[in-house]
């Protein structure tokens, strides 16, 4: 049934969909033919805002609530947000009188808890998902829609172009990898044999049916896309909130999906407040949500909705050289890339250096220095900070400077001669020294390992015999995201990178990236992060016989 169904759908709509999307597609058009997109990256001004809607039961909506926001890089009201109010009942447009909040709530509900397709309910659907994912990897492989989408991702979340770019190659590459069959082999299951002739288990990955996703601003394609897709290629109905700051991104990238063949109904898309959210999520009752974000509202939506969901919060990342210098340019590259890149707005940014005493007499902190002072604002290499004002982080900078034996090894100043707006942060690439000994005493503690993000680092030593000293430190640390680490034996974080190369911020398509040490932890971006987070197990039991000749009801027992 679904197949035909599924089949008049395209039909209806192949003039501008699947049956026309790789020959209307020609990359000597003008931008403003890119056949899915409603804006023009660089037109997008206070003259000219570009307008966010939410998609619910399959139809794009305005709102009569509009959130502007301003460009970050120069203050100038640029976007403007259709954000959903939990207390806005209606709104009259010229056409018809349109009805916000409560179809998000009634959309989802409809959605049985056996999810849009499981392994006995229209399999053609994991088919469907898998040419979704290879025409859409397609599609981000052009360099005119690569282009768009990186650019775009630069006006919302300032990063150089290189590390924007990053983040697409990443969510192309992940499409790509589950083209084809491979999103049906996503819901492979096992049979196990019987006590007896006619009876076999067999495990099954089962959907939880309606489920939410809430992502952040630092990634405003990588995160929300290849969480989405797994929820959907286990047969969830998804509803999907991206921070607004950059939702942006994602209402574009939903219609790309929606040109490369994705049911308009199959997912919701909201903009709202987080107040907004939290009733929806506790009105619509999701069986399962994703929240990657701040460990104080991931702590809040555990409580909220009773454990049912799945977390990527916050991470105050590690990185600990031990005693065998080498490379110092490399590993001071990496050190710089991992604290400062995308003006260290990443969950998985170096938040603090343990070095072995044998790197003191190197010149690795002034390699390091030297890296961070050649990043600048012209090229986004450094830019401004989302979350936190210049004013709170060089607070927070003075009370660390406070500790006896601290010292700043370089930054500590705003960024000067630039028009980021004051709710913003701008500061030069920092790094505070801190010694050991003072890291570990309960009155700094929670100072010296308060996650600032921003480009903004620790930086300690460590002798040989203080290394169970290093490693109680790490054990009383709350999150445990990414690491890079000689002693893996006494860790526990969920990424962690061993050896020369070793990082805290690589988190390509190619391996699990997730924490560890939580059972609420989720994953992202391999089959395993997949299953784990967006389907469970269901066992069945087939039992068919034959009876034993001449059986005889037995005593009871």
């Amino acid at each position: 049934m679904f197949r035909v169904l599924a089949s008049r759908e395209f039909q209806t709509r192949a003039p501008q969909t699947a049956l026309t999307w790789l020959t209307s597609f020609n990359l000597s058009r003008s931008a403003h033919s890119l056949p899915f997109a409603t804006i023009e990256v660089e037109e997008v001004s206070g003259s000219q805002p570009a307008e966010v809607y939410n998609l619910v039961q399959g139809k794009w909506t305005g709102s009569s609530k509009w959130n502007t926001l301003v460009d970050p890089l120069n203050g100038e009201p640029f976007i403007k947000i259709a954000e959903v109010d939990e207390n806005e009942i209606q709104f009259q447009t010229s056409l018809t009188v349109e009805l916000l909040f409560q179809p998000f709530v009634e959309s989802l509900s409809k959605c049985p808890k056996h999810g849009l397709h499981n392994p006995f309910k229209s399999p053609e659907r994991y088919l469907l998902y898998g040419d979704i994912s290879a025409k859409a990897a397609h599609m981000l492989s052009l360099p005119k829609v690569y282009d768009f989408f990186t650019r775009l991702i630069q006006r919302v979340a300032p990063k150089s172009y290189q590390q924007a770019l990053g983040e697409v190659q990443v969510t192309q590459k992940f499409l790509a990898n589950f083209s084809g069959d491979q999103v049906r082999f996503l819901a492979r299951s096992f049979a196990v044999p019987g006590n007896h002739l006619g009876q076999q288990s067999h495990g099954f990955r089962w959907p939880y049916g309606p489920v939410a996703i809430i992502t952040p601003f630092n990634f405003p394609l990588e995160i929300p896309v290849l969480q989405l897709m797994g929820a959907l290629y286990m047969g969830n109905k998804p509803v999907l909130k991206v921070d607004s700051k950059v939702s942006i991104v994602m209402e574009q990238m939903m219609r790309l999906l929606h040109y490369c063949g994705l049911p308009v109904e199959d997912v919701d898309f909201i903009n709202s407040d987080g107040k907004t959210m939290n009733k929806l999520l506790m009105e619509a009752n999701p069986q399962m949500t994703l929240f990657t974000g701040s460990s104080r509202v991931a702590d809040k939506l555990a409580t909220d909705l009773k454990g049912r969901i799945k977390l990527e919060d916050a991470g105050f990342d590690w990185k600990v050289l031990g005693p065998d210098v080498q490379e110092e340019d490399y590993v001071a590259w990496v050190c710089d890339q991992d604290a400062y890149a995308c003006s260290g707005q990443k969950c998985s940014a170096q938040s603090i250096l343990f070095m072995h005493e044998n790197w003191s007499s190197t010149s690795l902190l002034s390699k390091m220095k030297d890296l961070a002072e050649r990043r600048k604002l012209g090229d986004l290499t450094i830019g401004p900070v989302l979350t936190l004002t210049t004013e709170a982080m060089l607070d927070h900078m003075n009370k660390l400077l406070q500790i006896s034996g601290s010292k700043l090894l370089f930054g500590g100043e705003a960024l000067k001669n630039h028009s980021i707006p004051s709710i913003y942060g701008a500061i030069k690439p920092t790094a505070i020294y801190v010694p050991l000994e003072e890291i570990v005493k309960d009155n700094n503690y929670e100072l010296v390992t308060r996650e600032i993000f921003g480009p903004f680092q620790i930086v300690t030593e460590y002798k040989q015999d203080q290394l169970p000293m290093v490693l109680n430190a790490l054990e009383r640390m709350h999150a445990h995201l990414t690491a890079a680490v000689e002693v893996i034996g006494n860790t526990v974080n969920g990424t962690t990178y061993a050896g020369l190369r070793a990082r805290t911020t690589g988190a390509p398509q190619n391996h699990w990236f997730g924490p560890a040490g939580d059972p609420r932890g989720a994953g992202i971006g391999t089959p395993e992060a997949i299953k784990l987070v967006w389907s469970c197990h269901r066992e069945i039991i087939y039992d068919i016989g034959p009876l034993e000749k001449h059986w005889e009801i037995p005593a009871s027992t």
